[in-house]
């Protein structure tokens, strides 16, 4: 690749300059203003102090010997600033990336292998088992199977799970709320309502024990909805088999034998402050009801025991339950820093400006399965990762919709069903993609053709950065940008007109299965679909 010639270059340079001793590596980025060239370093700075030079001063040396000893695809070497040095390249990098992303393919391009095999589980949703999937998991679905993508993508061993809290009050409750619907009568106090429960009460044979037949009847719904929102787990993990198979009391007896937990007050506390927490957390309530946390503790230690790292998607509302579960994973000997905690900000949903309304179904929810209704699943997914989960999004309904250019959605899904509509035309005349090692890729020198080629580019870093920092949105904006690139090419750069030579024609069809392969790529990271027509 590019940056691995050009790092070569430079570490080379360091060395006939006589700087000693040599960075470990050199750091190359593409400066945010295009006029700087399309690569940058830094290393003159970063160098100048060890080798006793004034920066500028060993930035120009550097650029002098660059410059003479013409790196392959380098037209310039110019220095900037303090002491920065910026690479301007001829066109033949970017069709060595052309070439690389069309051998590559889908399976092979922008892949980089950073897990090494390691297994890591990506928890998100995890939605009780009393009710319908709400249009407040939506961004946490999103999210965790976008990453999850991402993950596999680089190299990683992943399994999707969701945690079944089929446990505790809240399932005594649904049961109830089932069991009075089918005698005709209103759930008790503090019950379930809205339309589902009367719904699926009439579903519910005589004779069935309420909670354990509604848990499956909403697990069956949470599936199907979720799985028309592109979202399959590997692993439906029930809380009731920690109960079932002892591994609760397991867990709480070796807390209390490491001596991280103790009894008080005729309960049991977890010593949660010695880790960080602003106060020791209950385990075990006086009345021998567990929290939530001690389940929780148990089911992490047996993810812990199947990856090598975990990954939470979370709620707002669980942000202060990072700290006490990291205290139980170090003192039961695990590594902290494996458990990894995604928490998601809150989604405004509006149609029209105004709040939506709440769904008919669910009573006091909007269900997911509305949204999706209401703009489709590509399009629901796809906003819901325009931005990072960090910050609180507002969402419009009808502006999801909407079928236009102004809709990214729309706006990416046409790119790539233009590349498939320029493929078609030229079939039709008769013009077929060659053979790539024929194609005469030094004709593609209009900037538009360009364009496409960098961001293409970019790539590979994307997926690294996106996966590292757990980062699906930043896929969403190289998509967004490729596509923008893709739509100025459409419109400048004809493949089938009378005034373009066979061998150009020839050419800008490689570039346009180079690009089909890059969006394809994009899109099926963020799980949304890459129609071949509108």
């Amino acid at each position: 690749m590019i940056r691995d010639d050009l790092a070569a270059g430079v570490l080379g340079a360091l060395e006939a300059l006589g700087v000693d001793p040599l960075p470990e590596s050199i750091q190359l980025e593409r400066p945010a203003n295009r006029e700087h060239g399309d690569w940058s370093t830094n290393v003159a700075l970063a160098s100048a102090k060890r080798a006793g030079r004034n920066p500028r001063e060993l930035a120009q040396e550097l650029a002098t010997y660059l410059a003479s000893n013409e790196l392959a695809h380098v037209d310039s070497v110019e220095i900037a600033g303090p002491g920065f040095i910026n690479f301007r390249l001829k066109p033949t990098w970017l069709h060595d990336v052309l070439v690389e992303v069309v051998q590559g393919g889908a399976d092979g391009y922008a892949a980089p292998d950073l897990g090494a095999g390691e297994r890591v589980n990506v928890e998100f949703v995890s939605a009780n088992p009393t009710g319908p999937v709400h249009a407040g998991h939506a961004r946490g679905a999103s999210h965790g199977d976008s990453l999850a993508r991402l993950l596999e993508r680089t190299g990683h061993q992943v399994t999707r799970e969701f945690y079944i809290n089929d446990r505790g009050v809240q399932m005594a409750r649904f049961g109830e709320s089932l069991a009075a619907r089918k005698a005709g009568e209103e759930p008790p106090e503090e019950g379930y309502l809205g339309q589902y429960i009367v719904d699926w009460a009439s579903e519910m044979p005589d004779g069935v024990d309420p909670v354990e037949w509604g848990k499956q009847r909403a697990i069956e719904d949470q599936k199907e909805v979720l799985g028309s929102f592109g979202v399959v787990f590997d692993r439906w993990f029930s809380e009731m088999s920690l109960v079932d198979s002892g591994a609760i009391t397991t867990t709480l007896n070796e807390l209390l034998s490491r001596g991280v937990a103790y009894e008080a007050d005729g309960a049991t506390w977890l010593r949660s402050t010695d880790f960080g927490d602003d106060k020791d957390r209950v385990l075990v309530k006086s009345d021998g009801e567990y929290t939530y946390l001690l389940p929780d503790i148990a089911y992490h230690r047996d993810k812990f025991s199947r990856s090598d790292r975990l990954i939470n998607v979370w709620g707002a509302d669980h942000h202060g339950y990072i700290v006490r579960m990291k205290a139980a994973m170090a003192s039961l000997g695990e590594d902290a820093d494996k458990l990894e905690v995604e928490i998601t900000q809150l989604v405004d949903l509006l149609k029209d400006g105004e709040p939506v309304r709440l769904s008919k179904r669910a009573g006091t929810v909007i269900e997911l399965r509305d949204v999706i209704d209401e703009v489709g699943a590509d399009a629901a997914r796809l906003t819901y990762l325009l931005q990072s989960i960090d910050s609180r999004q507002t969402i419009d309904l009808a502006e999801v919709a909407s079928q236009g250019m102004d809709n990214p959605v729309f706006y990416v899904q046409m790119a790539h069903a233009r590349i498939h509509g320029i493929a078609r035309k030229a079939a039709e005349t008769g013009i077929v993609r060659g053979p790539l090692a024929d194609a005469s890729l030094a004709l593609l020198v209009h900037e538009r053709e360009l364009e496409v080629l960098r961001s293409l580019s970019e790539f590979p870093d994307v997926v690294a950065i996106a996966a590292r920092d757990r980062a699906p949105h930043r896929i969403t904006t190289w998509v967004r940008e490729l596509a923008g690139t893709f739509h100025g090419f459409y419109h400048d750069c004809y493949v089938v007109a009378d005034d373009v030579a066979p061998e150009l024609a020839d050419a800008r069809l490689q570039l346009v299965e180079a690009a089909r392969v890059g969006l394809s790529i994009g899109l099926d990271l963020l799980g949304v679909s890459a129609p071949e027509q509108l």
